[in-house]
């Protein structure tokens, strides 16, 4: 029977195995944020698309392929996601694994910001449009300078609780054979038949990534309501 000193070591130390968590912690961090990144911009077009058609009834055409997308988006698993972009939309094309990874994981959160955003752009007044028009401004002007700098502020700490989200779901990239940090520590355990400390290693990071996200993210809340006070 090992002691935990040595079986630290021969899970981590010997053969460098270490490695395996490190490179996977990096293939995690770029993916997520890239793929936030991704997401953000694609869910703010989604959301003003959608929003605008509910606010004047254009862009029709453009509203129905948005609300399509959100159905399938939301509805499916993110995991069947990834292994179609993957396995059927790169089939013939070898972008790289991190690439995929990030393409699907940014269209994933893409329909989740396209939420908030949406309901941070419909929660301000309609007042606020027809000051905007008032002021001889247009549409997108109104929209640009007065409704998207208010919905922002009161969806930030909503966008900050998707980026953790985001970055728990990047743990089933090894199902495309990419070496997340999850990934790391499964082959880890595959070459150690040693289960308890390599899990351990990787929950314990994923734990200490989300409390300083988590903290981040209440940090940003108090002082969103302390500006609010003034």
């Amino acid at each position: 029977m090992l002691s935990l000193i040595e079986q630290f070591q021969f899970n981590f130390l010997d053969d460098n195995r270490w490695q395996f968590i490190v490179s996977g912690l990096k293939n995690t961090i770029i993916i997520t944020f890239f793929a936030v990144l991704l997401g953000i911009f694609l869910g703010f077009v989604i959301a003003i698309v959608r929003s605008t058609h509910d606010k004047t009834g254009k862009l029709k055409i453009l509203n129905a392929i948005c609300r399509v997308y959100l159905t399938v988006i939301r509805g499916t698993p993110t995991m069947v996601q990834l292994l179609i972009v993957y396995y059927v939309i790169f089939a013939t094309v070898d972008p790289g694994k991190i690439v995929v990874a990030i393409i699907a994981f940014g269209m994933n959160s893409a329909a989740y910001v396209a939420e908030i955003v949406r309901s941070g752009i419909m929660s301000i007044d309609q007042g606020q449009f027809e000051a905007g028009r008032s002021l001889g401004l247009n549409y997108t002007q109104t929209m640009t300078k007065i409704i998207l700098p208010q919905a922002v502020k009161n969806i930030l700490p909503a966008l900050g609780n998707e980026l953790i989200v985001l970055l728990k779901e990047t743990s089933i990239s090894g199902y495309i054979g990419l070496t997340d940090l999850t990934r790391g520590g499964d082959i880890i355990r595959s070459q150690t038949y040693s289960a308890l400390f390599p899990l351990l290693a990787v929950a314990a990071i994923y734990l200490v990534i989300v409390c300083f996200l988590t903290y981040l993210v209440g940090k940003l809340e108090r002082r969103l309501r302390t500006n609010e006070r003034k």
